[in-house]
């Protein structure tokens, strides 16, 4: 397709003088250019090409940058970035150096805040919006939620402040049927029809106004009046039931989200009213390229695809996949086992298990913190809770697993998956801090496997023999290449390599293979149980001239660092030598991450040649 429409956009503000069929004819142009870039990079396939109208609505009615638009969880911006200068960067999307996935401060004076986990645009918008206010800078704020991010607990915290707001704050509810309820009624449509037309917003003000200004009985006149109104559409139309208003929010909606006129109507008159504004809007994920349209689900987050046949260029079977197999393979046997999910049943390998059994499995919505307590809750009704969570969200719980699980010593099981360096997604989505963390609460057992069999061996361990909290963490993607001396275990420890030599090198996870692969003819010890560390493992190492150590995680409060101060607890003298990982990391290829931090078998192998000598 042509895309001449878009190679004459120089900025948001050339978007103001096309025509309602230019405006159109632009979405099309926009979708092509997002389903060729993500066909070759991977990235949110279905969530952007759902917002493509609303984002040019927004653009065509709002001043940027002055005017500020946050986008909640963010993997819905690249319309956004399209448009606002970096159309000729966006084949370089989640690739190293290239644009960001996410909305990035650092990257475009038109990116008004960095996101990437949910729930997070209306709280970060109404702090914009009050700074704003205090510096007296007038500028509109506009927050936009959906993809199930209004699921979440700190939307619903951001909601209750905003609807206090005195001014213009506006938040636009993007329903694409993910996590969101049911769409308001026909009246309700031909309601907000009526509401936002300029002629009765403009009068409706004038009449307040004037009222207000006549002494005595202007004031109550005008409350009266208000609270007339109020009654009659309650009684007809049951608003009452809107929660939005209820929060003290004016409601606008539902809107078609892929009709530009009525969305900039929408847009207009959601500027012209004082104080805090929901507009609703409803939209198709996946709009316009027929696979992601059918199959949303399977096209939220995607890898490298044909754009042809909508079929993936790669589809080998990670360890996501064999732990779903697995667990389904427990759950035949045993009816106490249950699996939750926060809103990720497909990206955690249950969808399967959903489907099987049913009544066993719980999709929680984007609601990472109730998630854990709820599974404490399973876990005192003598159930089994695993809950399948990505490393990087479960940050978010880390006081529900400190009180309402570890504290009581419950049996819950955590399935940590996207453990270690994920690659493109970036900083907001690097799973390196679990284990620090994790570390810091007692009654908590982390297991980690190197390989499918391990997994599988480990899963069993923490859901029949372990107690308390445990957590099982795994990488993205698949097996890496194991030497063959290599025996899945899931004993605290495995020892591998040259016993004889002066030097040991310990490491976990998915780095065992890097480091097997480095060749140095060493000792290796391998930790399966991350924590506690076993007392017999900090022995052994003691017996060594040199200690390496080489972890996939945060060096501060990570397992090195714990099994440093234990070696220098217990007397050790000799070196030790610390690799790990310190500071967040930025978007490229998890090869190329870890090469740069030090963790692949050449810079290994770098590492121990050169202090040996």
């Amino acid at each position: 397709m042509s895309k001449k429409i878009l190679e004459n956009l120089d900025s948001p503000e050339d978007i103001k003088a096309l025509s309602d069929y230019e405006l159109e004819e632009l979405a099309d142009e926009i979708r092509t250019e997002i389903v060729e870039a993500v066909s070759e990079n991977g990235g949110h396939l279905a969530s952007n090409l759902g917002v493509v109208e609303l984002t040019i609505a927004m653009h065509k009615v709002f001043d940027l940058p002055k005017d500020k638009i946050v986008w909640d969880v963010g993997h819905q911006c690249y319309a956004h970035k399209i448009l606002t200068g970096r159309r000729d960067r966006i084949h370089t999307i989640r690739t190293e150096n290239g644009l960001s996935g996410f909305p990035k401060r650092s990257e475009s004076k038109y990116d008004s805040f960095d996101t990437g986990h949910s729930s997070t645009s209306i709280s970060a918008a109404l702090g914009i919006a009050c700074a704003g206010e205090m510096t007296k800078d007038n500028h509109y704020t506009v927050a936009v939620i959906g993809d199930g991010a209004l699921s979440g607990g700190l939307a619903y915290e951001g909601l209750n402040n905003a609807g206090r707001h005195k001014k213009n704050f506006i938040v636009i509810l993007n329903d694409n049927k993910m996590s969101i309820s049911k769409n308001v009624g026909s009246m309700a449509k031909y309601l907000t029809k009526t509401r936002i037309r300029p002629k009765y917003l403009n009068a409706k003000s004038r009449v307040q106004e004037t009222l207000e200004k006549v002494p005595a009985v202007g004031k109550p006149l005008a409350n009266s009046m208000k609270n007339t109104k109020n009654w009659i559409r309650d009684e007809l139309f049951g608003h009452r039931d809107n929660i939005f208003e209820q929060m003290g929010f004016t409601y606008y909606g539902p809107f078609d989200g892929h009709n530009i006129p009525q969305l900039t109507e929408a847009l207009e008159a959601a500027k012209r009213r004082r104080g805090p504004v929901l507009v609703h809007v409803c939209t198709i994920k996946g709009k316009g390229y027929e696979f992601a349209e059918k199959d949303p689900k399977s096209f939220h987050g995607i890898a490298s695809f044909d754009i042809e046949t909508g079929e993936p260029k790669s589809s080998s079977k990670g360890y996501s996949y064999i732990f779903g197999k697995y667990l389904c393979s427990l759950a035949e046997k045993d009816k106490r086992i249950c699996a939750i999910t926060a809103a990720m049943s497909a990206g955690t390998g249950l969808e399967t298990f959903s489907k099987k059994y049913r009544d066993r499995f719980f999709d929680v919505g984007i609601a990472e913190e109730h998630a854990v307590t709820f599974a404490g809750g399973l876990a005192a009704g003598n159930a089994i809770p695993v809950f399948a969570v990505y490393s990087t969200f479960l940050q978010r719980a880390y006081d529900q697993i400190l009180h309402d699980t570890a504290l009581q010593n419950l049996h819950i099981v955590l399935a940590i998956d996207r453990a270690g360096i994920v690659g493109e997604d970036g900083e907001t989505h690097q799973g390196i801090f679990d284990v620090a963390f994790l570390n810091t609460i007692p009654n908590v057992t982390v297991y980690a496997p190197s390989g499918f069999a391990e997994l599988e061996q480990m899963l069993y361990k923490a859901i029949y023999e372990t107690k308390g909290t445990v957590a099982v963490r795994y990488p993205r993607g698949c097996e890496q290449a194991l030497p063959e001396y290599y025996e899945p275990s899931a004993e605290p420890y495995s020892l591998y390599g040259n016993a004889d030599s002066e030097v040991i090198v310990i490491t976990y996870g998915r780095i065992f293979s890097e480091v097997c692969s480095a060749g140095n003819n060493v000792c290796i010890l391998k930790l399966n149980r991350i924590k506690p560390i076993a007392s017999k493992a900090v022995e052994i190492a003691m017996q060594y001239k040199s200690v390496y150590f080489f972890e996939e995680g945060i060096k501060s409060g990570g397992v090195g660092e714990k099994f440093g101060f234990a070696l220098y607890q217990s007397g050790f003298r000799g070196t030790y030598s610390l690799t790990a990982i310190d500071g967040y990391v930025t978007q490229c290829t998890t090869k190329s991450a870890l090469h740069k931090l030090g963790l692949d078998a050449e810079k290994i192998a770098l590492k121990i040649e050169r202090e040996m000598k």
